[in-house]
Parts: C-alpha cells; structure tokens; sequence
C-alpha cells in the first residue's frame, strides 16, 4: 500500500504542476475535448496532405491544387455569418456532434472513392466544397463553445491550448501522412481520418456541461445584421477584429511564397519546406505555454503588440538571411508572435462579448481569420511576381506594424477584460 500511496502523491504533485501551467485542464470537459481535438486534427491534416497528393497524381497541375483549396476555402465566406446565427439558437455541443459527424462521412466517401479507383478531380472539388460549408459552422461553433467548457476565468488559457492543438497537428500530420500514403495509399489515409473523427465524436458525447442557449424570434438574416451591428458598434471589439483581418491578410501570407522562397533563396526542396513549417509550429507551442501559464497575470496588451512586434522583427530578419539554419530560427520566433497575437485578440473578444451575441460574432472572428487569408495570398503573390519575396514581406510588415498603433490606444480597455 506504501508505495502506491507514494506513487498516488507523485501523479497529484505532477497533475498539480500541468495545471498550474494549463488551469483549463482542470476542467474534465475540456480535458476530454482536448484529447478528441488532437487525434481529430492530426487527422485532418492526413487529409489535407493526401488530397493534395491524389490532385497532384490525377492532374499534375498546380492550378487544379489552387482551386481545390479555394473551394474549401470559400464557404467559409459565405456562410460563416449564417453559421454563427445558427450557433447563437441552438445548443453548441449538439451542432458540434453534427459537424463532425457530416466531416466523418464526408471523409468516408472521398476514402471510399478513392480506393475503388472512381476518383477525380471534379469529385474532390465537390466534397472540398462540402466540408467548407461543414467548417463554416462548426468553426464559430467550437470558438463559442470553449467558454461553456472553461468559464471566463480559464478562458485564455483554453484558447491556447486549442492554438497547442491546430500546431502540434501541424507538426505531427504531415509527416504521418507521408508515412501512410506510402505504406497503405492515399484512399487508405482518408479512412484513417475518418476513423479519427470517433475520438471527438466520443469526447463530446462523454461531457456533462449545462449548455447556454439564447431563443429568439429573428429571421436569421436580421440576427446576423443584429450581430455584425453589435460587433461593429463595440470600439474595442471592432478594433481587435480589423486588426485580426490585418494579421491575416499581411501576417500569415508569408506561408503563401514559403515554398518559392525554399526553392529560389535557400536551393532547398521538400525537406527544407518541412523544417521551416516545423519551426513555425514549435514557435506557436512554445507561445501556448506561455499564454496558458502568464495570460491571466499579465496585461494583454503586452501580449498583442508584443507578439506583432516580436512577429514582426523575426519575419524581418527572414527576409534578409540566406542560411536555412538561420531561417528556422526566425520562423521559430515569428510562430511564437503570430500565436501570441492571435490567441490573446481571441481570448479578449470572448471575454467582452456578451453571451447571446457570442456565435454571431465569433463567426466574424472565423471571417477575418481564416476568409481573409486568400487576399494575402493574392497580394504576396503579385507583389512576389514583379518585385520579389523580400520586398513583397516587408511591404506586409510595414502594413502590420502600422496597424499596431490604433490598437495600443485601446490599452486601458483591453486591461479591463482581465
């Protein structure tokens, strides 16, 4: 009995110390959807890799990998406002439970089609699509429901954690997946994915959580005007969004020219692409950490502008260094940034928002986030094209620096969320 009581104290102290650095692991709730949220992820970015592969394999055209990522892009455009009026009605975990449900059976067909060699391009295209309108409800959706998991109080640190979830992914997929396509195929990677979609689908079965639902008689076209109104009247969260959609669009839009930098600057191939992307996701870990840890203890501000001038002045130095080695460092800072950033403006939004406009406006968060990512791909691009990669990021930089500045006249409001 001695030493399982000493092993019993050994597994509290050490349970003690996690969450003392990650207090939204506290919760059981979350515990579980953080579990279910990692497998479903890794296997989301199985799909991404593969699907790229199979487009690759059946055109060979770089064009055609364009538009696929632009048709699952796309919904999330049109149909995220829509999507957050409905999360605003109805219980969240129940929409969740549909949403991954529909991505499972979504994922099962292209599994399916592929393995029976009747795939191709004009199918992927479709279900592309299909799973765009799936996101563009279970995005606002998942952001709305953290805070019924956490409370307010470990809402920072649960943000994090979900920014932990989407990079870690990030870092562990892709190289998964090139294992898989090559041992059993890339239809076989597919059902993998869809296989692991049961590990959130269980997790949200498993909660015991008294959901927040918010009734209302508005036609869902007046609910979501009700909602961008309310968005757009409230100073500090309309600040904190455009400056959201300015990191997006002038921010995340290096990644775009990422792989012609790889090529061009470094003579690097795939391998390179791999470490550089690697970097950026440890940088953002390594940023989960420390918001987990310090985010209810230190200002936010410091935490926004910080991060974009610590983004900023990495992706900087990138512009100008021509050793890989040299590059990853920069990358690992500038992920580290781009995370502190963007997980402190989501945090402080949902903090601020009141409950019944909750889904509306976080389908806005999910807008500028990931719907204005295209047009930083369009302009890194074309600046790309007639003046290159180094000036085509500084031009963004300068932009992004630029936007800080409205943002830190808001210090004193943003301090009042803590």
């Amino acid at each position: 009995m001695g030493r399982w009581s000493c092993f019993d104290k050994i597994i509290r102290m050490v349970l003690e110390k996690i969450f003392l650095v990650f207090p939204a692991l506290k919760s059981r709730n979350y515990r579980l959807y953080f579990g279910g949220q990692l497998i479903s992820q890794i296997g989301t970015w199985l799909q991404i890799v593969a699907q790229g592969w199979l487009v690759l394999e059946l055109t060979n055209s770089a064009f055609f990998l364009g538009l696929v990522a632009a048709m699952a892009s796309l919904p999330t455009l049109l149909f995220s406002l829509l999507g957050g009026a409905v999360v605003d009605r109805f219980p969240k975990r129940k929409i969740l439970l549909f949403t991954q449900s529909a991505a499972m059976v979504l994922a099962f067909i292209l599994g399916i089609l592929t393995i029976s060699h009747l795939i191709n391009v004009f199918q992927i295209i479709v279900l592309a699509f299909l799973l765009g309108v799936v996101s563009a409800l279970d995005g606002p959706a998942r952001q709305a429901f953290v805070i019924e998991m956490v409370g307010k109080e470990d809402l920072p640190s649960a943000i994090a954690l979900n920014s932990g979830i989407f990079n870690g992914a990030r870092v562990i997929g892709p190289s998964i997946a090139g294992f898989l396509i090559a041992v059993v195929g890339t239809g076989n990677t597919f059902i993998v994915n869809a296989v692991s979609y049961i590990a959130v689908i269980v997790a949200l079965l498993a909660m015991r959580i008294k959901e927040k639902i918010h009734p209302t008689n508005l036609h869902p076209f007046k609910a979501i005007k009700e909602g961008i109104s309310y968005a757009f009247t409230h100073p500090t969260i309309r600040t904190l969004l455009l400056f959201a959609g300015m990191i997006s669009i002038f921010g995340g839009s290096y990644t775009t020219i990422l792989p012609f930098i790889v090529q061009n600057v470094f003579g690097a191939g795939a391998s390179g692409l791999g470490y550089l992307l690697a970097a950026t996701g440890f940088g953002a870990i390594a940023a989960v950490v420390l918001l987990s840890a310090f985010s209810n203890k230190v200002d936010p501000i410091i935490f926004i502008i910080g991060g974009n001038l610590v983004f900023c002045i990495s992706i900087l130095f990138f512009t100008y260094v021509t050793s890989l080695t040299v590059a990853m460092a920069c990358l690992f800072i500038a992920g580290f940034g781009l995370v502190s950033q963007f997980s402190t403006i989501n945090a402080t939004i949902q903090r601020l928002v009141e409950d019944r406009f909750r889904g509306r406006v976080m389908s806005i968060y999910t807008i500028v986030f990931f719907g204005f990512a295209p047009f930083g791909s369009l302009q890194i691009g074309f600046l790309t094209e007639h003046f290159g990669p180094g000036f085509a990021i500084r031009v963004g930089i300068i932009i992004l620096l630029l936007c800080g500045i409205p943002v830190y006249f808001f210090h004193k409001r943003i301090q009042k969320t803590q």
